[in-house]
């Protein structure tokens, strides 16, 4: 397939997709659904193929995401109905006041998203943005948005994320120091595209419907008899620290041994939020007097409105694995392998168009890198370092609606496919573009 035919395949799947949902109001799952097939079989993929491989695509995506947003709902609604998420609140505003939260919760953003994948930040700490939302009469996008970019520069820029360490190996870069310059680079970036971005937009985007997982996390009621601060936090930080002990679990034990191997367990993703989940089912729950029954209850009722948000997670799974499947990927990026360019904007323009062919900023990373790091072994004067900190910049790029992190922000916060893009996307882009700019500013020293 030509990359000219590659392109306008993948311009005309996108454009149909906001057409169809937001003008012509069709069901969105419908729609990624219809679209994903109809651009596999235009791409010249036998119709079962097509079939088949959106279902591959949603599968891989929802086995992950599926249960991590579900225990995090779950761990979320616990937080809420025992004052838990009010008690934080409170505090938040006591120290920074009501005008400095979007601040705020960039901050408790870059810190949570340090050892965890973007999606399971979001589910973790989108209760807290729905309270302080509400207890500080600030607009959602406020809150929201500021943590949305931390948590995304931590995922692209600053180890141990798996996408970020297969980087490191491509490149041979150094891990402290990739650490060092990926907090004095993301930092500002996360405060640009973040609260200074979110105070720009929110006005401008209007009122929003309010998302239907708002009333599981958001109670009218005022808060009282709320659980100690520490204990709070400790339920909210339990499943961090979890995956923070399996990615250093080769550090602590012998690679290989039992106490290894259970210490990867643990710090499993799925494990970790489900530990932490039945844990806050004592200590948010029993030890606060709510009976077996009505914990049984909190968690039912909160997995209603996360059906929609799975369904979109898995069809931008699968309209992501038919831009694969389908060579529309493959003729982007030897269209972007063309371009005569310099090593570190090379290495971010690969990651920006395997970004939008697959939506994955972990794929994008780890393809973009493997790429570029055998040009990089024959280069000069280009730091390693440097290399994994624009690579990551680049693998969150646009924010594309075969993105699943896309349907996760619009579904939550209520927004429109049009308001999800003039927010969220250009958040994704303004890390990418800042992501270069400051990277290329650091090498003029490093």
């Amino acid at each position: 397939m030509s990359p000219f035919i590659a392109v306008t395949l993948a311009t005309m799947a996108i454009l149909a997709v906001v057409v169809l949902i937001g003008r012509c109001r069709i069901n969105p799952f419908i729609v990624l659904f219809g679209v994903s097939v109809l651009l596999a079989l235009c791409a010249g993929m036998p119709p079962q193929k097509a079939i088949s491989s959106f279902e591959e695509g949603a599968g891989k995506v929802l086995g992950h995401v599926a249960t991590v947003i579900a225990l995090g709902t779950m761990l979320g609604k616990m937080l809420a109905e025992s004052g838990g998420a009010d008690q934080i609140a409170l505090t938040i505003t006591r120290i920074t006041g009501p005008r400095r939260v979007s601040w705020a919760m960039m901050v408790i953003g870059l810190l949570v998203g340090l050892p965890v994948f973007f999606e399971v930040g979001f589910v973790l700490l989108i209760p807290l943005a729905f309270t302080l939302a509400r207890r500080t009469q600030t607009p959602l996008l406020m809150v929201a948005l500021p943590m949305g970019a931390a948590l995304s520069v931590t995922h692209a820029m600053i180890p141990p994320h798996p996408a970020t360490l297969l980087a490191l190996a491509a490149y041979h870069a150094d891990t402290g120091r990739t650490i060092l310059w990926g907090a004095v680079i993301g930092t500002p970036v996360a405060a640009l595209a973040g609260p200074v971005y979110a105070r720009f937009i929110a006005p401008r985007i209007g009122p929003t419907d309010e998302a239907a997982l708002a009333s599981q996390f958001v109670t009218d009621k005022a808060p009282t008899n709320l659980p100690p601060f520490l204990t709070t936090v400790f339920s909210i930080l339990c499943p961090v620290l979890l995956m923070l002990v399996g990615s250093m679990a080769d550090l602590l034990s012998h690679p290989g041994g039992t106490a290894n191997g259970f210490l990867h367990f643990i710090g499993n993703t799925d494990i970790a939020l489900a530990v932490a989940t039945v844990l806050s089912f004592y200590v948010l729950g029993i030890a606060r007097g709510f009976s077996r029954a009505t914990i049984l209850k909190f968690t039912n009722e909160c997995l209603g409105p996360t059906a929609l948000i799975m369904l979109l997670v898995g069809a931008g799974g699968g309209f992501g694995r038919e831009l694969v499947d389908s060579g529309i990927s493959s003729a982007i990026t030897t269209l972007a392998l063309g371009a005569h360019v310099p090593l570190l904007v090379l290495a971010w323009l690969l990651a920006v168009v395997v970004r939008v062919a697959t939506g994955s900023a972990t794929v994008a990373m780890s393809t973009a890198s493997g790429i570029v790091g055998p040009i990089l072994l024959h280069a000069h004067g280009v730091s390693p370092e440097l290399m994994v900190i624009v690579t990551g910049a680049g693998s969150v790029a646009l924010g594309p609606l075969n993105d699943a992190g896309f349907w996760q922000i619009k579904e939550y916060l209520g927004l429109t496919v049009g308001q999800t893009i003039r927010t969220w996307s250009v958040v994704e882009t303004l890390i990418a573009v800042l992501g270069l700019l400051f990277t290329l500013l650091a090498s003029l020293v490093a």
